[in-house]
């Protein structure tokens, strides 16, 4: 029986602690109508019952308000209602489209898109299936009437009316083949679902595959093809009761694997060891904005929850730009040098230099991300052992000795055995190393180079930026003898996103790296493997395209059951435990 007895309600909801159990919370867009944003109750009694915390959002086009609002969810649905303007697919509207909600069509198209950047679970429903595909460059057709199903029928909104049959490699598929809230019809497919919409999904773009369709062909679900939990359908399963929380449950969970990597990267300290964006810097490109032409800067260093990267400054061995002339390629990695040193103080509120893993942490604790800065081609040296030291005053915390053709320094591995591996001026610039503490790094080394520099160097050596042989036959890997080799002398490999070193056919994916990196952990141990990425540098593959989408990473590791204590140690602790011993070896 139900009484009034507010105190007693209160005191009832104490006897415990905590009250809350910190339940992951979903963001629902409201529909607006009549001066007044509202919402069908089940949208949020579904959420309530998959053991959510539902949170309305209403129609702002406000983006700070929008990015603030993310920040604060740990998933976002996409709610039902009315058309979408035709405009923002660059069509004029046709004689069948409905009412449209301009009133709704830019904040939610805003919040899809800002949403998909953070990496967010995302579950589109009617017009929210709708609203994905717009945001993320698909198309809508404005009236389906012309198909052999009715599609907007005048039944109860809790009645079934018409089938959608389900691809069986899909994540719809496994959620109602798996759930155990969906009783009717659950050993059977299709599903059965209702229908009340004239418009549907007629592209569902680049990001997405269609996973279901009704009879006439209509589409009716889309999931991402990016390894991302986004997934949009056309019917109503908030109407739907038990038959349709499986969806809600789905949505919950996800969000709450997202609550768990917001929770592991707000104590882990994330370093990718290898990015060339400073490559785009002739292209005048904006550090501070979401430059679409670069895969890091700061909006997508955040969109991603990383905390540093390692810029380096890479110099081509074989270039018409060098004349010849003493100095020009010290010079040229100084420009680079300067240029983000520029940008760092442009930015200073939310950016600064770091040298040592101290400044990381020190960083990172005073909410600012970090730049490292590398060399990438001993070139830069200019055949003048006096040059490291000119460079360890930059800054620098590792060069690479050479990259793809043979220098004065070492052979490379794509190089013509010019030395037999380390060459005497070589010999100089890794003692030199060793005595400054600069890391010796040999991902593009030829394996003489790299056996030669294991021996030579009294400070264990880094590969910034390699992948594995046994998984993909390429000489920029390392095999497996040169892991154990590199794990037995302290040192680390880290696993990189460049497609060819993942892959030798066909495309590479998350999948590929999380395999690679298992297979480093196989060989090597948990203590000698980390990421480095080589963004900018052709690096990125589906899955973690770029910075925007390294929480991808923890995530795929979380599924992996590592600890929180191996995270860290892979996203960066090793590298700084191998910068730690070296930089103390100074002097």
């Amino acid at each position: 029986m139900r009484h009034f007895d507010l105190n007693a309600i209160l005191a009832e909801a104490h006897q415990a602690f905590p009250v809350a159990q910190r339940r992951p919370v979903i963001g629902i867009t409201g529909n607006y109508g009549e001066l007044t944003c509202k919402l069908g109750e089940g949208y949020y009694k579904q959420i309530v019952a998959a053991g959510g915390v539902p949170m309305i959002i209403p129609p702002v086009a406000d983006k700070t308000v929008l990015a603030d609002t993310l920040d604060r969810i740990d998933a976002l649905m996409l709610s039902g209602g009315a058309d979408i303007n035709p405009l923002y697919c660059g069509e004029e509207p046709v004689p069948g489209l409905g009412g449209i909600n301009s009133e709704r069509d830019l904040p939610e198209l805003l919040i899809a898109r800002m949403a998909y950047n953070r990496q967010l679970p995302i579950l589109g429903i009617c017009r929210g299936i709708q609203t994905l595909a717009v945001a993320l460059g698909g198309k809508v057709e404005q009236d389906i009437k012309l198909t052999t199903v009715k599609h907007s029928q005048d039944a109860d909104r809790s009645e079934p009316t018409h089938s959608v049959s389900i691809e069986k490699d899909s994540t719809l598929y496994k959620i109602y083949s798996g759930s155990k809230s969906f009783t009717l019809h659950s050993s059977l497919f299709p599903l059965y679902v209702n229908s009340f919409h004239h418009q549907a999904v007629s592209d569902a773009g680049p990001r997405f595959r269609v996973v279901g369709r009704a009879a006439d062909g209509v589409i009716e679900a889309i999931e991402s093809t990016e390894f991302k939990p986004i997934l949009g359908v056309q019917w109503h399963p908030e109407c739907m009761g038990a038959d349709g929380l499986p969806v809600f449950q789905w949505l919950v969970d996800e969000a709450r694997k997202f609550k768990e990597v917001k929770r592991v990267h707000h104590h882990t300290l994330t370093l990718d060891t290898h990015c060339d964006t400073p490559m785009f810097f002739p292209q005048n490109v904006n550090f501070s904005a979401r430059d679409p032409r670069i895969l890091v800067d700061l909006h997508k260093m955040t969109e991603g929850r990383q905390d540093a990267t390692i810029m380096v400054a890479y110099l081509p061995q074989n270039s018409d730009q060098w004349q010849g002339v003493k100095g020009e390629k010290c010079a040229f990695a100084d420009n680079i040098f300067d240029k983000i040193e520029q940008i760092v103080a442009q930015n200073a509120d939310y950016l600064s230099l770091a040298r040592t893993p101290q400044q990381l942490w020190d960083n990172k604790h005073a909410g600012r991300k970090s730049i490292m800065m590398g060399i990438e081609n001993g070139l830069a040296l200019d055949g003048d052992i006096r040059n490291i030291q000119h460079f360890k005053d930059r800054g620098i915390v590792y060069i690479t000795l050479c990259h793809n053709g043979d220098n004065d320094i070492c052979d490379s591995a794509r190089g013509s055995e010019t030395h037999g591996g380390v060459s005497a001026f070589g010999q100089e610039v890794i003692r030199e190393m060793n005595r400054l503490g600069i890391m010796v790094d040999l991902s593009h080394a030829h394996e003489k180079s790299f056996y030669d520099a294991l021996e030579l160097s009294k400070t264990p050596i880094v590969c910034s930026h390699s992948s594995a042989r046994a998984l993909c036959d390429h000489p920029r890997n390392l095999t497996d003898e040169q892991m154990r080799a590199l794990a037995l002398k302290g040192g680390v490999c880290q696993i990189t996103l460049y497609h060819g070193f993942l892959k030798k056919e066909g495309e590479a994916t998350i999948l590929d790296a999380m395999q690679h990196l298992d297979h480093a952990i196989q060989v090597m141990g948990i203590d000698h493997v980390g990421l480095g990425t080589d963004f900018d540098g052709d690096g990125g593959i589906r899955g973690l395209a770029n910075s925007s989408e390294l929480t991808n990473f923890t995530r795929q590791l979380l599924a992996r059951r590592y600890s929180d204590a191996d995270i860290q140690k892979i996203w960066g602790g090793n590298f700084l435990r191998v910068m730690q011993q070296v930089q103390g070896n100074n002097g």
